[in-house]
C-alpha cells in the first residue's frame, strides 16, 4: 500500500450546523499563505495526499470534505446546491484564515466552486488553480421545463431507493472500481484510497462516502452569461490545468467543448492555461510530481 510522506491532522470544524471534516497538512505560519485544496465530485480531501507529498516547500495545506462527502455527514436532504458550497467555503475561510487571502486549488466540482468563489470574494483569494473544473454547458430557457420535471422524478428515485451507490464485498473490490474508472492508478494508491473513500458497514458491505443524493440533477440552468460575470470579477491570478486527454469529449459528446472553456477563460483578467500528457481527469494522482512543480512554481510568482 502507499505510503504518505505527510502526515495530516483530521479536525472538524462547526459550519452551517454541521460538523466540518478538514485534512490539515504541515503548520500554519506568520510566512505561509494557507493553501485551501478543495475536491472533485464523488471525492475525498484525502485524495491530495499523492500531490501533498510531491510538495517540495512545507506548505500549510487545508482540504475539507465537502458537505455529503467523506466525513462530512450532511443534515438529511434530497438535494445539493452550489450556492451552499460557495457559503461552507467562506465560513471555513473565516474559521482558518480570517484575515487574509489564501491561495486556492479545486478540482472538477471543486475547480468549479473554487472559480465562482474566486468571483464572489475575490478579496479572499490571492491565486487560483483551476484543475480540470470546466464549468457546464450553455443552457436555454426552454430547456427550464423539462429539467425541473426531471428533478421531480429524480427526487422520486432517490425516495425510492434507486440511486443508490454500489457497495462492495471487500476493501479489494473498491479498490478494483477504483482502477477501473482510472487505469493509470496503480494498485499501491488504489488501496490506500479505498481506507479513506469507502468504509465497511454493519453487515461488512464496503459504502462508498458519498451521499446517493449527489446523483439528482440540479434544477437550476447553467447560465453562461452569470458565470462569464462571476468570472470577470475574478482579480487573482489563474492557472488553469487540463489534461491531454480531453475530458469534456467523453463527458459531453459534442454539448460542451474545450474551445468553448477556452473561449469562456478570456474574460480572466490574469490566466494562464498548462497542459498536462499521460494524465486523465484525475491529473492529482496520474502526475502528482509534476503538477505539485506547476502549482509551487506559479504560487511563487
Amino acid at each position: 500500500m502507499y505510503q504518505a510522506k505527510n502526515a495530516a491532522r483530521s479536525e472538524f470544524v462547526p459550519i452551517r450546523q454541521l460538523d466540518y471534516h478538514v485534512w490539515v497538512w504541515g503548520e500554519p505560519a506568520p510566512d505561509k499563505v494557507p493553501l485551501v485544496m478543495v475536491h472533485g465530485w464523488m471525492d475525498v480531501a484525502a485524495s491530495w495526499q499523492f500531490m501533498v507529498d510531491a510538495f517540495a516547500g512545507d506548505p500549510h495545506v487545508i482540504a475539507p470534505d465537502w458537505r455529503g462527502y467523506g466525513l462530512t455527514r450532511s443534515a438529511p436532504t434530497d438535494a445539493y446546491w452550489f450556492p451552499d458550497y460557495l457559503a461552507d467555503l467562506d465560513l471555513l475561510l473565516d474559521h482558518y484564515a480570517p484575515d487574509r487571502p489564501v491561495n486556492l486549488v479545486g478540482h472538477s466540482m471543486g475547480g468549479n466552486v473554487a472559480m465562482l468563489y474566486a468571483g464572489v470574494r475575490p478579496q479572499r483569494v490571492r491565486r487560483l488553480v483551476n484543475l480540470e473544473g470546466f464549468g457546464m454547458p450553455a443552457t436555454t430557457p426552454s430547456q427550464a421545463p423539462r429539467r425541473l420535471a426531471k428533478w421531480i422524478d429524480e427526487l422520486k428515485a432517490f425516495h425510492r431507493g434507486e440511486l443508490d451507490l454500489k457497495s462492495y464485498d471487500s476493501a479489494d473490490g473498491v479498490a478494483q472500481r477504483l482502477m477501473k474508472t482510472n487505469a493509470r492508478l496503480g494498485r499501491d494508491k488504489a488501496q490506500w484510497l479505498t481506507q479513506h473513500w469507502a468504509r465497511p458497514d454493519a453487515g461488512g458491505r464496503w459504502r462508498i462516502l458519498g451521499d446517493p443524493a449527489h446523483k439528482v440533477i440540479n434544477p437550476q440552468l447553467s447560465r453562461v452569461d452569470e458565470v462569464l460575470e462571476i468570472y470577470r470579477a475574478i482579480t487573482a491570478p489563474v492557472l488553469a490545468v487540463e489534461t491531454t486527454e480531453d475530458s469534456l469529449a467523453g463527458w459531453w459528446r459534442g454539448k460542451y467543448s474545450l474551445d468553448e472553456y477556452h473561449q469562456r477563460l478570456t474574460v480572466l483578467s490574469d490566466v494562464r492555461v498548462e497542459v498536462v500528457s499521460d494524465a486523465g481527469h484525475m491529473v492529482h494522482h496520474d502526475q502528482p510530481q509534476l503538477l505539485a512543480g506547476l502549482v509551487e512554481a506559479f504560487l511563487a510568482a
